[in-house]
């Protein structure tokens, strides 16, 4: 099987290198599945372009979507950043456990996201008329189905490129559940 290396920066084409110093900037150092886009000449501005995106979701609902397919895909680097990231936006600890285990009881508009997320993943892009329901009664609107599925979409990129690159988690590991 091939081993995909982690690229340095001197390895990347100018476009690349490029993105990379403002990863540098902003985020402090170049995660390294973003080094695993750049193989591509152009996935990784792509990405990010996606990642970076308007979205009529606030941050703390992304980052539960992110955790909830990461878990249903048990993609380990998606699950260690965006817990990381999750704290960062004000969830605790337990709240991530209870995020990953799609047992929110903190936050029942946050559960019934939630819950969405997981019917779409599990059911290739389905979901009960119930999950549905739920997700419209707890105040989501049309538009946020549709950055709903966007989000999902975001990360089903990441996790298959972990999948199938397994490059090293440079985020503090989160354990298995």
């Amino acid at each position: 099987m091939k081993n995909f290396s982690v690229l340095k920066k001197e390895e990347v084409s100018e476009a690349n290198k490029a993105i990379f110093s403002n990863l540098e900037k902003g985020v402090g150092f170049v995660p390294n599945l973003y080094a695993t886009f750049a193989y591509s000449e152009s996935a990784l501005n792509t990405y990010l372009t996606l990642q970076s995106s308007k979205s009529s979701l606030k941050a703390k609902e992304k980052e539960v979507i992110s955790l909830v397919v990461s878990q249903y895909n048990a993609c380990l680097y998606c699950l260690s950043a965006h817990t990381a990231i999750a704290k960062l936006n004000g969830f605790t600890d337990e709240q991530i456990i209870d995020i990953r285990k799609n047992t929110i009881s903190f936050d029942s508009k946050l559960n019934a996201l939630a819950n969405l997320v997981k019917g779409i993943v599990e059911n290739k892009g389905e979901a009960t008329d119930f999950q549905k329901e739920a997700f419209f009664t707890n105040g989501y609107t049309e538009a946020n189905l549709v950055d709903v599925v966007i989000a999902i979409g975001d990360k089903m990129m990441t996790n298959y490129l972990f999948a199938l690159t397994k490059v090293p988690v440079d985020w503090p590991e989160v354990p298995t559940i």
